[in-house]
């Protein structure tokens, strides 16, 4: 730091005396100057002009509020987000949770902030989702699931815009490179520091160490469920190879060069390894009683856009409540589509009808997208994959396997 460095400085030092676990992550972030706002570029912290014109107490709480964006890794993680979303992707609701998390969690813990500002309760009653306190607040979002949960809902998103607007937000947090080789070792060592940072405020018994391990947002889900989709999808429409009495194998047919070379009598035959002759196949079922949200189905039928398309499968979509009413072939073209087919929804479910029609189709496997809500019928003879909402009943079906998916 160079030109704002007195107050900066100043203000780490103080830092120090109130904070100890912020005064330690402080240390693994870079400082910077910087003209325009004060802002997090990674793991850095970018100073402008205006930091120096705050009082004591409110420096000291921004600059608390931008060492928890680097400790938090909110750069990167809005990248990722917006690398799943891609042109849906509003990087302004992503800025809101964090901020609102952030903020609420600096209030708890004494520090002054500049205002107005969002806070985490403020953000969740003007959607509609009013938390028991403060503390469950934070324990029970994390900002990658918040801000997936603002995305979900245009109505949501614009209530949320709006509270922004009245608290003066502007986006703080630039957004990052994600690096898939290197996000684990980076996801493990912040942790780490967090956890050290918070022991020691705790000891101290001042600033955010106070508030023990309180907050979702140091451990979100470290894998999201489009990568788990993708994993198991991969896995069931590999080509697999598996013995074929049409082509020999290669140790037979070298041992029976090798007797007929001796004048020996030939070996028993020896069946070789074949790929399969026939096009993998998934079909999807699509529970339009249930309570997915539009978003979550666009994400869900592109990630099974690109498994299909890397795979080559053949996939079949089945739109079904108490009965199939549509069926469509996936082929080139006709995913876009989809997120425009008029669906007919309400009524009651039944898997039976579904699971006997993908029987049918003679899949590699089934992936259902429902909320676990009806009679399940008879165990298919091919893998299902119940693909269902986090807010869904907790009781596993009798077959397949359950992948979490939803706002998390």
């Amino acid at each position: 730091m160079t030109a704002h460095a007195t107050r900066a400085a100043t203000a780490l030092a103080h830092l120090g005396e109130v904070d100890p676990a912020l005064a330690v992550l402080s240390l693994w972030c870079r400082h910077r100057d910087a003209s325009g706002a004060t802002r997090t570029q990674g793991d850095t912290i970018l100073y402008g002009p205006g930091f120096d014109s705050l009082p004591l107490a409110q420096a000291v709480g921004l600059a608390a509020h931008h060492i928890l964006h680097v400790a938090l890794r909110h750069s990167d993680r809005q990248a990722a987000l917006a690398e799943r979303l891609g042109a849906r992707f509003d990087g302004s609701l992503f800025g809101l949770a964090a901020d609102g998390i952030i903020n609420e969690t600096l209030l708890l813990a004494g520090h002054a902030l500049p205002r107005p500002a969002v806070t985490l309760t403020d953000l969740l009653e003007e959607i509609g989702e009013p938390a028991r306190s403060p503390i469950a607040a934070l324990a029970d979002w994390d900002a990658d699931r918040l801000a997936m949960y603002l995305h979900s809902d245009p109505k949501r998103a614009e209530n949320a815009r709006e509270l922004g607007v009245t608290r003066g937000f502007a986006q703080d947090v630039e957004l990052g490179e994600p690096d898939p080789e290197g996000e684990r070792q980076k996801t493990a060592d912040w942790r780490n520091q967090l956890l050290r940072a918070m022991e020691a405020g705790r000891k101290a018994g001042t600033g955010i160490g106070r508030l023990g391990a309180v907050l979702a947002d140091m451990s979100p889900p470290a894998v999201s469920w489009e990568m788990q989709l993708r994993g198991l999808l991969s896995r069931a429409l590999i080509h697999r190879p598996h013995l074929s009495h049409r082509r020999p194998a290669a140790r037979w047919i070298a041992m029976t060069a090798q007797a007929q070379a001796a004048h020996t009598p030939d070996p028993a035959y020896q069946p070789g390894m074949a790929r399969l002759d026939t096009r993998p196949r998934v079909v999807i079922g699509l529970d339009t009683s249930s309570s997915i949200d539009p978003l979550t189905l666009s994400l869900f039928l592109s990630e099974a856009e690109g498994i299909t398309r890397r795979s080559g499968a053949e996939a079949h979509l089945l739109a079904f409540d108490e009965e199939v009413f549509e069926a469509h072939r996936l082929d080139v073209g006709s995913w876009r589509d989809l997120h425009h087919l008029p669906l007919r929804t309400g009524g009651g479910t039944d898997f039976a009808p579904v699971l006997a029609q993908a029987a049918r189709l003679q899949p590699s496997i089934s992936v259902m997208l429902t909320d676990l809500d009806a009679p399940f019928g008879p165990m298919p003879g091919f893998p299902v994959l119940w693909a269902v909402p986090g807010s869904a009943p907790l009781d596993d079906p009798p077959f397949g396997r359950v992948l979490r998916i939803g706002a998390g």
